[in-house]
């Protein structure tokens, strides 16, 4: 029985390592999109559009966010559910701010007249970006289950759920860095 779920746990995570291999390349299919088009962006360039205060706030909120979800995965370990509601919250909280700051971002944008439909740089900015603020808002309603079911199911099975989570927080994150790095930062330098 126990070498049947451990198993279908570790089915269960390969499925997942490969459900993130496949949004992994739709990224990249939308970075070299953006690559492509942001090439010849003029009325408005980048520079024109972003602003470092911004990104630099973002980036604290989401990637401290790396760090909280980390104490919950290791709180699960050791199956303290009080930790783990801790740190879940508060990297709940921090994916909230995260989303706050890009909604203001977006919204000042669209205010200053830079819109989805200006130009291809514009349009291949706004879908990559927000592909990941969707992203980010998709995990927030996954951690906000995961506190439903903290207290409603077996720690083991539970700790199992926080791992796999924590492989999608992760990796958003690190599609935020990459998005800072080959975005935002080149246009910010």
């Amino acid at each position: 029985m126990t070498t049947y779920n451990q198993d279908l746990q570790g089915d269960k995570k390969l499925g997942f390592v490969l459900y993130l291999v496949g949004e992994l390349v739709m990224f990249a299919t939308l970075f070299a999109t953006f690559f492509i088009f942001v090439q010849d962006a003029i009325n408005p360039t980048p520079t024109e559009v972003f602003e470092a205060r911004t990104v630099i706030i973002s980036s604290v909120f989401l990637l401290s966010s790396s760090g909280t979800i980390h104490f919950a995965e290791k709180a699960a370990e050791i199956q303290n559910r009080k930790g783990i509601a801790i740190w879940l919250a508060a990297t709940v909280l921090l994916g909230l701010a995260f989303m706050g700051v890009e909604i203001h971002e977006f919204r000042t944008y669209y205010h200053e007249g830079f819109t989805l439909t200006q130009n291809i740089f514009l349009s291949s900015f706004y879908i990559l970006v927000g592909l990941h603020a969707a992203h980010v808002l998709f995990g927030i309603g996954w951690m906000l289950l995961l506190a439903i079911q903290l207290n409603r199911i077996p720690s083991s099975i539970y700790g199992d759920k926080q791992k796999i989570f924590s492989y999608y927080w992760h990796f958003v994150d690190v599609i935020w860095i990459f998005i800072i790095v080959f975005v935002y930062a080149p246009y910010l330098i």
